[in-house]
């Protein structure tokens, strides 16, 4: 006897206000990221070759970086989940809405696991998320329209699975999302800290199919200032002068009657 499909409506966390973050995704996080303005720098450049590499090849890839870089940022800027995160949470079968540009452009999902996440509750909510992206990335494309040809779960639409902060994950949920890989051929992106690549190698059956690592560094004021926008008519933006600089002493002056 065969599970039964679940249904669109089978929201794992349906009890929840509409103004929650979506399932997989820390509130607060979810609210820095639609508050502070992105500015697009050679580092979140490098992410996205990183991201479409992974995504194209179905591989598994590592980025890990200090706090603060801007890991998240861009990741959220890469898949629209401004966007596509709440057009997820309200898909419905009978009333869909168009699928935003940024879904059908990346078919990316972002997911952040709680501090205390156990491998069945990871397995429902990226089970959520990719069933929902790739039904209606299906529905989109498909001429017809027709609900009842929309069965397949975790189907292919979905490309890349994004986790966010995979160092609160055990080496059980780890598994998981090993298996939720193998299973469905989605591309699975972990972010973390420095030191996960070398936590991860302890994992022969996870490490081995790492095909990409991304070092996420910091960014020099130059490409602050190649990147930032102009905030008006003829302003501009200088980037601040570095600790080393303002410590170096000034240099001594020729003395006088010599030549340079």
């Amino acid at each position: 006897m065969h599970d039964a499909p679940a249904r669109p409506d089978d929201n794992p966390l349906a009890s929840e206000p509409a103004a929650a973050a979506e399932p997989g995704q820390d509130p607060g996080t979810a609210a820095a990221a639609a508050q502070i303005p992105f500015v697009a720098t050679k580092e979140h450049r490098r992410f996205a070759e990183f991201a479409e590499a992974v995504r194209r090849d179905r591989y598994v890839g590592l980025c890990y970086g200090v706090p603060g870089v801007g890991k998240t940022l861009s990741a959220w800027r890469y898949a629209g989940w401004d966007i596509v995160g709440p057009y997820l949470r309200a898909f419905r079968f009978l009333d869909v809405t168009p699928v935003p540009r940024q879904a059908m452009a990346s078919r990316t999902i972002i997911y952040t696991p709680k501090v205390h996440t156990s491998p069945r509750i990871v397995d429902k909510e990226i089970t959520f998320l990719h069933e929902r992206l790739s039904w209606g990335i299906e529905w989109e494309l498909q001429s017809g329209n027709e609900p009842a040809r929309i069965t397949q779960r975790c189907g292919p639409y979905a490309e890349l699975l994004i986790v966010d902060e995979a160092d609160r994950l055990k080496t059980p949920a780890l598994e998981q999302l090993r298996d939720h890989h193998d299973r469905t051929g989605i591309g699975l992106i972990l972010i973390g800290m420095p030191g996960i690549e070398k936590r991860l190698a302890r994992y022969p059956q996870l490490y081995s199919r790492v095909g990409f690592v991304h070092h996420y560094r910091r960014c020099r004021p130059a490409s602050w200032h190649s990147s930032w926008p102009a905030t008006g008519p003829g302003c501009t933006w200088t980037p601040p002068t570095s600790p080393r600089a303002r410590r170096s002493p000034p240099s001594p002056a020729s003395p006088a009657g010599t030549s340079a």
